[in-house]
């Protein structure tokens, strides 16, 4: 089990993200994680990047 800690930023750092795209984002990550075998241990939602921590088998 390998785990890692993965930050995006959005081009600029603009703060879309947290309001437009709020649900849409983590439903995106969700589902490609899911898809891969990607268990999303912890994530967060800041208003200008995304924290990650997964565990990739």
């Amino acid at each position: 089990m390998c785990k890692y800690h993965i930050v995006f930023t959005p081009k600029y750092r603009r703060k879309i993200i947290y309001n437009q795209y709020r649900k849409s984002v983590g439903e995106i990550l969700r589902t490609l994680c899911k898809y891969k075998g990607v268990e999303i241990i912890e994530g967060h939602l800041m208003p200008d990047h995304v924290h990650m921590l997964v565990s990739i088998p």
